[in-house]
């Protein structure tokens, strides 16, 4: 079992976005995965993207230079 750890989560309206972070991420060479959208956050899509705390400003700015829209940030235990 994986241990548990404090993780972004970015949500997003649709899974298009959601797909087109994994592409941009791995193009940036961002850490990070796909997983489902955790119970305790209401997301639109229910598919959200995981990566490490320290990677917020290098997500944010890759979803901003690559059009990608979220529904939402969240630190989360995962």
């Amino acid at each position: 079992m994986r241990k548990k750890e404090l993780r972004l989560l970015v949500t997003f309206h649709t899974t298009a976005d959601a797909m087109a972070m994994e592409k941009t991420c791995k193009r940036y060479h961002i850490p990070g995965r796909i997983v489902p959208v955790p119970r305790m956050i209401s997301a639109g899509c229910g598919i959200s993207w995981c990566a490490p705390l320290e990677e917020r400003e290098r997500i944010v700015d890759a979803m901003r230079k690559t059009g990608i829209e979220k529904e939402a940030l969240h630190e989360c235990m995962i």
